[in-house]
């Protein structure tokens, strides 16, 4: 039990390292040992870094060694990008050194078939009280500690989601689309095969994390299910987990196989399995981001009454129609709260659920309404539609948005859907950058707030 809790004590190092080692550090712009020393320095890592490399003295302006062992410093984390042949005899150097955890970046073990080679490295690692991420990853990123051990892009939207990704690639791609989306991140890491660290260590510090609020996982294969699941539905009770599981299909199982070497298990004992622990299971990447963008955002509601506030008719009818399919009860207004409603909308406007306002409606018609609804005891929730018109400016209605819920009295949660150009698709990212979670669609906004009210509910019922 001790040496576990010790093992589990390492972790933190993978987050919170004074000191990182890049064993494989290269001089030539464009190799994997270059891009990940270079993007330590210039994400602004406050801790020592210390290039290894038997060629070379100096690396990006700084001190290059010969092996991890001619250090003069301690190393809390070496990033090891050798061949797979050289990474066994790197960890026992790493061990006499004292590391406490290990990113091993190199492929070329258990997804080509060498698992001889990758028990090895674990062995060796266990022997010396070492964790190890990976093999065949790209790095891990944590925003508080303003690190980017990967070979991904550069710039990473600091936020509070954490992302855990199987692929390699798929992760890659996804740092630089979280930024164009306005997707902050607390962290990236790359789990590849999962040799020794995985989803349910991982699980388990975010968990307690102070800097995450949602974590979202790409996954191939559970390594440790029963573990994973204990965790999960622990860590579910205070913080939503939204997971991408692939190999759906018995191709995509096949695929899996040949990708990183996991086994695939039934798909529907997954799905039930995560329901049972308060997992959301996200059927692609668009889905999981827009649950995690709304579920970072906001906070549970007090009560499920929702109002759909639109100015065209047509997309307040598909919102009406995904909230039942996704189980989001509409309110019934009281004739108290549709006499408020009216004073927003012209005599043919409808002041019952969804409120069209018409396409007459200005910023200072949505204003009105949405500042109702939100100060109004009967609405638990509130969704925005907006179809562009020449009437109402699409940047002016998103300000009458963050305008209405900086003026209400209580915090409840609000999404918008938006449809339109250009100058709406600025509207959108500038309620996401501000903190309301919004989306070019109305089935995608309904299908976000649903993931909020599934796992609120999951949530109170496990723990009442």
């Amino acid at each position: 039990m001790e040496e576990t809790r010790s093992l589990n004590d390492q972790i933190r190092y993978l987050f919170y390292p004074r000191s990182i080692a890049v064993v494989g550090a290269s001089r030539k712009p464009g190799k994997i040992g270059h891009i990940i020393l270079k993007n330590l320095r210039d994400y602004g890592f406050k801790g020592k870094l210390y290039p290894v490399n038997p060629h070379a003295t100096e690396i990006l302006g700084f001190k290059a060694y010969p092996s991890v062992t001619a250090i003069p410093d301690e190393v809390d984390m070496a990033v090891i990008v050798v061949p797979a042949a050289i990474v066994p005899q790197i960890l026992k150097d790493c061990g006499k050194k004292g590391v406490k955890v290990c990113v091993v970046i190199s492929s070329g073990f258990k997804e080509i078939g060498r698992v001889d080679l990758e028990n090895m490295i674990v062995k060796i690692a266990k022997e010396n009280g070492m964790r190890i991420l990976g093999p065949n990853i790209f790095g891990v990123y944590y925003a508080p500690s303003r690190m980017n051990a990967t070979f991904g892009p550069l710039e990473v939207l600091p936020g509070n989601i954490a992302l855990i990704s199987q692929s390699g690639a798929l992760g890659i791609a996804l740092m630089g689309w979280t930024v164009l989306e306005e997707i902050g991140l607390s962290a990236i890491v790359s789990v590849g095969n999962k040799a020794d660290i995985d989803d349910a260590d991982l699980l388990e510090f975010f968990g307690k994390d102070e800097h995450t609020r949602v974590i979202l996982i790409y996954m191939e294969g559970i390594k440790r299910a029963r573990e994973f699941m204990k965790i999960a539905k622990q860590v579910s009770k205070k913080k939503p987990i939204i997971v991408i599981k692939a190999g759906r299909s018995s191709h995509g199982m096949k695929a899996v196989a040949s990708h990183t070497g996991s086994l695939a298990g039934s798909d529907q004992i997954y799905s039930a399995a995560f329901r049972q622990c308060g997992v959301l299971r996200a059927l692609n990447i668009e889905e999981a981001f827009d649950w995690a963008r709304a579920l970072s955002k906001l906070n549970p509601p007090t009560q499920k009454n929702t109002v759909i506030i639109t100015n065209g008719g047509g997309i307040g009818v598909m919102a009406t129609d995904a909230a039942e399919e996704n189980g989001i009860p509409l309110l019934e207004p009281s004739e108290e709260l549709m006499k408020k409603f009216r004073k927003y909308m012209p005599p043919f406007g409808s002041p019952r659920n969804p409120v069209d306002l018409t396409g007459q409606a200005t910023h200072k018609e949505y204003y009105g309404a949405i500042l109702e609804a939100l100060n109004s005891p009967e609405v638990g929730s509130v969704i925005v539609l907006y179809c562009e018109t020449a009437v109402a400016d699409p940047g002016k209605v998103a300000d009458a948005v963050l305008d209405a819920v900086n003026s209400s009295k209580i915090a409840k949660p609000l999404v918008v859907a938006m449809v339109g150009g250009e100058a709406t698709e600025k509207a959108i990212k500038k309620l996401n950058k501000s903190g309301i979670p919004a989306y070019p669609t109305p089935e995608r906004a309904v299908s976000a707030l649903s993931a909020l009210f599934r796992w609120t509910s999951w949530r109170e019922k496990t723990v009442s």
